[in-house]
């Protein structure tokens, strides 16, 4: 039976899904629920069609040219930029560097702004981190010494705010955090540790992969130094994601590829570099996803960040009570939607959740099943895995029920329901 649920939002999943030519299509003779956005989410027509137009109409390399494609494509490309400074309300789109991914993004702050501490320093992260946000400050750690230190978590899944203060001091150089767990969905409290860290002297680094496609980020109010993202999460092109600085501190480091465009002058024993944020990109860029990213952000400032955060508040709300519902089920995270983002991890304690996504599959309903790049955060949830379910805007009430029919079949199909 289906649970009572808040009253939908105005944004309209059904007209929604009509843009996203991907989701027009079946998977094994059912419609495809596609419920892995916090992996990536697909892409409107305006997207693809931006990529087309492109490559179709103005492909050249950017920055050095004077003809006319080349002149196009430089527009193209610095065009997003300002987007997404925009976008976020970054203080300068000379903050915005264009890399690959969010990932890419984290490693280049580790690396260049991590050349600046020393053997003792401190980097406090946390037990809900993304391996992006772990691995690089592991390696850091190798190289210089560095002490890393993590902020725990409690048994409901948010961050234990009362170890806070303890674990910061004026030995912490770095604070990095998520904004949003992709395994837990829950929204920590940026702004308010941002603070905190900035009393100790520390920079405050922000992997917002899961948070900016979802709700209104303003990347001054948080009291970042350093924002990290994907535009593959956000409804735009693989391939492509954004570290936003504070200019001041991009101005401080130093590039950590070498190579064309980011110089100044090149002699044979030494070079001197390019402004930020030329800087820190080396080589020829991503310049057709980047062209193309700007038609993903017309999409968001379109429906309005506010009202795509109250549309996934609502929905996970609605499968949070529909989940819970299944009484085997275990839920993982926050059970107030305000507090989480729009995805649910989950485990079955009978069948494993590669199972569980495969018996899925066969009804077209696409979900995630693993650890999710988190192995820390497993251990410290005491599982192997979970399935994941993760919500966008083309997601509606219907999507829900199709998975939780799902769940209850494939304890049918095991034997574990009559």
């Amino acid at each position: 039976m289906t649970a009572t649920a808040p009253p939908r939002t105005t944004l309209d999943p059904n007209a929604l899904r009509a843009r996203f030519p991907i989701l027009q299509r079946q998977v094994h003779g059912h419609r495809l629920v596609y419920l892995d956005n916090a992996a990536t989410t697909q892409k409107p027509e305006t997207v693809l069609a931006a990529l087309q137009h492109y490559y179709a109409n103005s492909n050249a390399n950017v920055h050095r040219g004077v003809h006319t494609l080349a002149e196009e494509a430089t527009a193209a490309y610095e065009a997003c930029r300002s987007r997404v400074a925009r976008f976020v309300n970054a203080p300068d789109e000379r903050g915005v560097i264009i890399v690959r991914n969010a990932t890419d993004a984290l490693n280049l702050v580790a690396r260049s702004w991590g050349a600046t501490l020393t053997a003792g320093d401190e980097v406090l992260l946390s037990e809900m981190e993304h391996h992006s946000n772990l691995v690089p400050w592991i390696l850091l750690a190798r190289e210089r010494g560095v002490v890393l230190r993590h902020l725990p978590i409690t048994d409901s899944g948010e961050l234990d705010m009362a170890a806070l203060p303890a674990m910061l001091s004026r030995r912490t150089q770095i604070v990095a955090l998520t904004a949003m767990s992709n395994v837990l969905g829950t929204i920590n409290p940026i702004a308010e540790i941002a603070e905190t860290a900035h009393r100790v002297g520390a920079v405050m680094v922000v992997d917002g992969a899961q948070s900016v496609p979802h709700m209104p980020v303003d990347f001054q109010a948080l009291g970042a130094d350093f924002l990290a993202f994907s535009a593959h999460k956000a409804y735009g092109p693989t391939g492509i994601g954004f570290l936003v600085a504070k200019p001041e501190l991009l101005d401080r480091m130093e590039p950590i590829s070498g190579g064309g465009e980011m110089i100044r002058a090149v002699h044979l024993d030494w070079a001197t570099w390019n402004e930020i944020p030329h800087k820190f990109e080396a080589g020829t860029p991503n310049i057709a996803d980047a062209a193309a990213f700007p038609a993903a952000l017309d999409l968001l400032e379109e429906l309005g960040m506010d009202a795509v955060r109250a549309h996934e508040r609502d929905l996970v709300g609605y499968a949070l009570e529909r989940l819970r519902s299944l009484e085997w089920l275990e839920l993982h995270g926050p059970l107030d939607p305000a507090r989480r983002g729009g995805l649910v991890s989950f485990v079955d304690p009978e069948i494993h959740p590669h199972d569980l996504a495969q018996v899925l599959d066969g009804r077209g309903i696409a979900i995630r099943a693993g650890h999710h790049c988190a192995q820390p955060l497993m251990r410290r949830l005491d599982v192997p895995a979970t399935a994941r379910a993760s919500l966008a805007v083309y997601n509606d009430r219907d999507d829900v029920d199709a998975l939780v029919d799902g769940l209850v079949a494939a304890r049918k199909y095991f034997g574990l329901e009559s």
